[in-house]
């Protein structure tokens, strides 16, 4: 711009709305996945819905992504809750820390290692047959997130104990079953005993339905896409956060500096993580599967 066109354009009326815009309150971002489907317990403790389970969106190869993750409180009173490396085949600080307290060889280290061990859940789509909480919901694809024990059920039914039970895969449009899911309160604990398949049967009669289903489905490997996740850096610096001051495992002291939590990073490209002469894996017992949706209901009571 030239000197002259500075001199047209130095609106102080502009300038002025400019400064408005910049005190105006913002509306407070939502970081609710919005796809996501949740079950709601009613007055009794009890949940009900009836699901249909989706084959894999177009050009994906499974109907579920797998998702291992960090949720625990530190005794700074700070959470650490994170999606773990592990579950893209890369070394993770938790399971690092975790192997060390467990080699330690003491019970007290070994509990704390079992109370930050890793939970594993599923994603998948589903369409909602019957949502009796939120019938607003019905006829919708969404996500569903689930834990071990539902996935446990589902493999039941594509492998079934019997002899006299036929194998279905969930996932089919056309050969599949809805799932009732079922929730009771078990110890404070969300319990899915008690859900089942029904028999199979098309999710709609006529294909062109079917198809408008498909093409709703949401992207399952974008969970598992490397830029999905923070880097070991940035977990680590978290963790430290959340342990800080000094963390004794058996004989060993470490000094471990309250640094602020690292920032988002707009590029989240994961850094390469530090060469190691041997991979750390934790010990069988820490890597318990838990179901993560009893372990976040428990959380939030």
């Amino acid at each position: 711009m030239s000197l002259d066109g500075l001199k047209r354009n130095n609106s102080l009326d502009k300038l002025l709305n400019a400064a408005k815009g910049e005190s105006t309150k913002q509306e407070k971002k939502s970081y609710v996945d919005e796809r996501l489907w949740k079950p709601e317990l009613d007055a009794s403790g009890n949940g009900y819905a009836v699901l249909r389970l989706l084959p894999a969106p177009k050009d994906e190869t499974l109907p579920w992504a797998k998702i291992w993750n960090h949720a625990f409180q530190g005794p700074t009173g700070q959470w650490y809750i994170e999606n773990s490396l592990t579950t893209i085949n890369q070394t993770d600080p938790v399971s690092e820390y975790n192997t060390q307290l467990w080699n330690s060889g003491l019970e007290s280290d070994k509990e704390i290692a079992r109370k930050q061990k890793r939970k594993l859940q599923y994603y998948s789509n589903v369409y909602i047959v019957s949502d009796p909480k939120h019938p607003e919901n019905e006829g919708k694809v969404m996500l569903f997130r689930y834990g071990k024990k539902i996935f446990d059920k589902i493999t039941a039914a594509m492998q079934p104990e019997f002899e006299d039970e036929t194998p279905i895969n969930p996932f089919d449009f056309w050969e599949g079953a809805n799932f009732k899911l079922k929730i009771r309160k078990v110890d404070g604990y969300w319990n899915y005993d008690k859900s089942e398949f029904e028999g199979k049967s098309a999710l709609f009669d006529n294909d062109e339905e079917i198809n408008k289903v498909w093409e709703s489905q949401y992207s399952l490997e974008e969970f598992t896409a490397p830029t999905n996740f923070k880097s070991y850096d940035e977990l680590k610096t978290r963790l430290d956060a959340v342990l800080s001051g000094t963390t004794k495992v058996g004989k060993v002291t470490d000094d471990l500096d309250d640094r602020p939590v690292a920032p988002p990073k707009v590029d989240t490209t994961p850094s390469p993580a530090p060469a190691m002469e041997t991979k750390s894996v934790e010990a069988p017992v820490v890597e318990e599967d838990d179901d993560t949706m009893a372990y976040f209901e428990k959380l939030a009571n």
